[in-house]
């Protein structure tokens, strides 16, 4: 049959580009949080993850989402989940490229003295010069893995898990010793056997119940004491888990009660028998996004486990690890940001419409470079939030490691949906249409919830920015960190100067959320003047602080320099 027509300005997919290369405001915040790291494995982590190849893992693993099978064809239990090739091809990138444990690879902080104290400070970086970051493993690794969002990030779930779970297995000294050489392993081994047979290890959580939800203390599970052994104390775990995430993992740090309140317990799959421990999954959750990822609902029929920690100390470690798997929220929001913007410029720059291209168009120029400014604003902060977490001896990192977790995981992923909304805007129907998995720009806008309700919603978030701010040297470190950017822009001024006073005077939770925006806004803005050009400082201020912007994305005034904004922001 004869073809009834040409088909003609429709662009051409965003495919086999550097996302590290190509990425200047990352590679700008690079320099100013890490400014002696060797970038060479980054450039070619993201060579690796723009190629053809990689793309195609990504969308396989995503319409060809994991399978639980609980019981074999002779009626055993399992309790195994497939995934698709693909996934497993996404998981040795990952893990090769360290993105779960570079941080805490050699050399290897010391476990906790027995008997000094119940838990480690959750980010114990490495001395300065030591490793090819000179000091900035937490930078190097976040801009890794915000990269790797940019191609799938449903995978990053065991990673960040990962990542958070194995400094707290300081608690335990002997599990530490056991476990941490294979978990900073960059070798990946999906196959479900027992821990010395593995070159390489992932670690899971389990929190939630159906109950309680962010209130963990109404936790039901229990954990009764079997015994001692070389691992400390054994209990039996009985309960459920709401929310299981990637539960072919390794091991898992869950909460359960015992007689002196909500205690943490490493749980593995496979116990030292070769025997399956008793975690029954019960279904895998239908989800809006993450598709790749298995997040499962699960219950433990005296099920095996040991202390991490002491009892009655599990919400004090959780938190510990919640600071950085929110780190990780806010970093995977960044890179989606980035992914959207890259497509949405990518197919204004070829499509035409009215005798333009999209991107010569006026409306169009605006739109576009105001989301362009909204995703380094993002990036900004969340990789100072990684270099917080570089040095965290030094008393003001310290302090904005804890002031900046929730205020980043709030402003970032609450600006998330909203940003791919107008991103799948720019791409007008085509951005809608899921295409068999071709259509990246769908996916994204899926995903983009997640970040802001994983680890803590938008209210838990403002209300831990309270908690921080009611530390003594809260206001003073607020302060030094906005003293560069003084003098640069009135309006930020203005806001700066009455951060202390409502700081002092937020006696309410009412109006917790805008004070978290306000902080990050001027922190954002603060960053901006020290990592981007002026045109971008100048209509970030503008627009987001001097009170000139509308509700929707392309409200930048008609001074605002879009010729630098979109040229920045170019992913080509």
């Amino acid at each position: 049959m004869d073809s009834t027509h040409e088909v003609f300005n429709q662009p051409e997919p965003l495919v086999n580009y550097n996302l590290f290369a190509s990425n200047r405001p990352l590679r700008d915040a690079l320099k100013f949080n890490a400014p002696a790291l060797d970038t060479a494995e980054l450039t070619s982590l993201g060579a690796t993850l723009g190629s053809a190849g990689m793309q195609a893992h990504a969308r396989l693993a995503n319409v060809h989402p994991p399978e639980l099978h609980t019981h074999d064809r002779f009626g055993r239990r399992m309790d195994q989940v497939e995934f698709h090739p693909s996934y497993h091809e996404l998981m040795k990138l990952a893990i090769g490229a360290g993105l779960h444990g570079t941080p805490w690879a050699s050399p290897h902080p010391s476990p906790l003295p027995k008997g000094e104290g119940t838990t480690p400070p959750a980010f114990l970086p490495l001395p300065l010069g030591e490793g090819r970051g000179e000091g900035s493993p937490h930078v190097e690794r976040a801009a890794g893995f915000m990269l790797f969002t940019e191609l799938e990030p449903s995978v990053l779930c065991p990673i960040s898990m990962t990542y958070a779970v194995t400094p707290a297995l300081r608690s335990n000294a002997a599990i530490y010793a056991d476990w941490s050489p294979r978990l900073t392993s960059r070798a990946y081994d999906p196959a479900l056997k027992h821990w010395r047979d593995k070159p390489g290890l992932t670690m899971g959580m389990g929190m939630t119940e159906k109950q309680g939800g962010s209130d963990v203390r109404a936790n039901t599970t229990r954990a009764e004491p079997l015994g001692q052994d070389g691992w400390g104390t054994r209990y039996a775990i009985t309960g459920h888990k709401w929310f299981f995430s990637a539960p072919m993992c390794d091991a898992f740090l869950v909460l359960a009660q015992t007689p002196s309140g909500l205690s943490c317990f490493f749980l593995p799959r496979v116990l030292e028998d070769g025997k399956l421990n008793a975690i029954r999954i019960q279904r895998l959750k239908d989800k809006l996004g993450n598709r790749a990822n298995a997040s499962s609902e699960v219950e433990f029929e005296n099920a095996q486990a040991w202390l991490v920690g002491d009892e009655g100390r599990g919400i004090p470690q959780i938190l510990e690890m919640g600071t950085m798997t929110r780190l990780d929220c806010a970093l995977g929001t960044s890179g989606l940001m980035r992914q959207a913007l890259s497509l949405a410029l990518n197919h204004t720059a070829q499509r035409q419409a009215f005798g333009k291209r999209l991107i010569e168009q006026p409306l169009m120029r605006n739109v576009l470079a105001d989301l362009a400014l909204e995703s380094e604003a993002a990036t900004a902060l969340a990789m100072r939030l990684a270099r917080a977490f570089d040095h965290a001896g030094d008393a003001h990192e310290a302090g904005m490691a804890r002031l900046l977790t929730p205020i980043a995981k709030f402003w970032i992923c609450k600006r998330g949906s909203h940003f791919a909304q107008e991103a799948m805007e720019c791409l007008g129907g085509n951005g809608y249409v899921e295409e068999g998995g071709e259509g990246v720009m769908a996916r994204i806008y899926r995903e983009m919830p997640l970040n802001s309700i994983w680890e803590g919603a938008g209210n838990i978030m403002a209300l831990d920015l309270l908690r921080a701010l009611r530390k003594a040297d809260a206001v003073a470190a607020l302060a030094q960190e906005l003293l560069p950017a003084k003098g640069a822009h009135p309006a930020l001024d203005r806001l700066a100067a009455s951060l202390p006073e409502r700081v002092e005077e937020m006696a309410t939770e009412l109006e917790a959320r805008r004070l978290a925006q306000d902080v990050a806004l001027a922190v954002q803005a603060a960053l901006l003047l020290q990592t981007a050009p002026a045109a971008v400082f100048s209509a970030f201020c503008d627009s987001r602080i001097a009170g000139n912007w509308g509700q929707a994305f392309g409200t930048l005034g008609a001074g605002t320099d879009f010729d630098s904004i979109i040229a920045r922001a170019m992913p080509q």
